[in-house]
């Protein structure tokens, strides 16, 4: 019996701006560590030259990726290491997919010149869903940037004059919003579940913007309790830590769209804190609501998760033990 050896080729990509040259050059050895795993070729540089070698299949798609990066550093992209293997990744899913157009296609510019754009294929499945659909339903592990890019589309949005305000909201205490046990005046009590959409809005506008816009009430950050019998126009609207509202609270805030408004739900549906007796309301808009027309729903995984790389090996260490768990029962 005998084995067909995959043809061997060299590819070689000479890169005429120094300017360019210079910049992946000094980031060349994390870089080629890193596409050498993803695509399972060999590269080299000699001078102004990158050399790529391997199986032929191989090479042409690193050497279309190398390329594509080329075209990104151009434009100033900004590239982690954690991108690039995001990056390597969806070119290996998908040969024929847009880099730029996937995860540098700009949702806001913040004050500070910080670009925020979908880094994951599910991100950008997210984000069109946002501008595409009246409700959207992000489900998925902590730090896949489901909040984040919700408001980052909202006061884009909001600055386009689409909406006339912006509501964020999210259930104020673990299991039933129990307010009058806490310390404090309303203000203090619900503030330290509030305080994560604070701290992202002060970093996508000034500060004194965003005094401005709480102040005249056309940014509203509140507890989930706090929506009943509102008929909300004309807003974009938040509800995060949605594993934490009832059915009842979903049904209600669901049913708060009113003339001209956008709905985005997020959540982790791993990390409900509501007795076990009562079941997320999340889990139940997962199941009843997939289908109808106008409402999206996007699963994020571990392999979103942007935080530190051990956060998402932490993520399948749990969900395994969780599988492992459950097929004992």
């Amino acid at each position: 019996m005998t084995t067909t050896k995959a043809a061997a080729r060299i590819e070689k990509i000479e890169l005429e701006d120094i300017e360019l040259f210079s910049r992946f050059a000094d980031i060349s050895l994390n870089t080629i560590h890193i596409l050498e795993g993803e695509f399972g070729v060999s590269i080299a540089i000699r001078g102004n030259v990158i050399l790529i070698s391997g199986s032929n299949d191989k090479v042409s798609l690193c050497s279309s990726f190398i390329r594509d990066l080329i075209g990104l550093y151009s434009s100033n992209a900004s590239i982690s290491d954690e991108d690039m293997r995001r990056m390597s990744q969806a070119k290996i899913i998908n040969p024929a997919i847009n880099l730029h157009e996937q995860f540098y296609n700009a949702v806001l510019v913040t004050p500070r010149k910080k670009v925020i754009s979908p880094k994951t294929v599910n991100q950008k499945k997210y984000v069109d869903a946002i501008y595409n659909n009246d409700i959207v339903i992000g489900i998925g592990p902590a730090g896949t940037g489901k909040t984040y890019l919700s408001m980052a589309c909202a006061i884009s949005l909001f600055q386009k004059k689409i909406f006339d305000r912006i509501i964020l909201t999210r259930p104020a205490v673990e299991a039933g919003e129990k307010l009058g046990f806490l310390p404090g005046d309303i203000s203090q009590k619900i503030n330290p579940y509030l305080r994560p959409l604070y701290d992202a809005l002060h970093e996508m506008l000034d500060f004194e913007m965003v005094l401005k816009l709480i102040e005249k009430d056309t940014i509203e950050v509140a507890p989930l309790a706090f929506m009943r019998g509102r008929t909300l126009n004309n807003s974009f609207i938040i509800l995060d830590e949605a594993q934490n509202a009832t059915n009842e609270q979903m049904k209600m805030v669901l049913t708060r769209i009113g003339s001209g408004s956008k709905v985005v739900v997020n959540g982790d549906i791993t990390q409900t804190d509501l007795p076990v007796s009562k079941e997320s309301g999340l889990i139940t808009a997962r199941n009843i609501l997939s289908g109808i027309d106008g409402i999206k729903i996007i699963n994020f995984t571990g392999a979103d998760v942007l935080r530190h790389k051990l956060v998402q090996n932490i993520i399948k260490a749990y969900e395994a033990n969780e599988n492992s768990r459950l097929s004992k029962k």
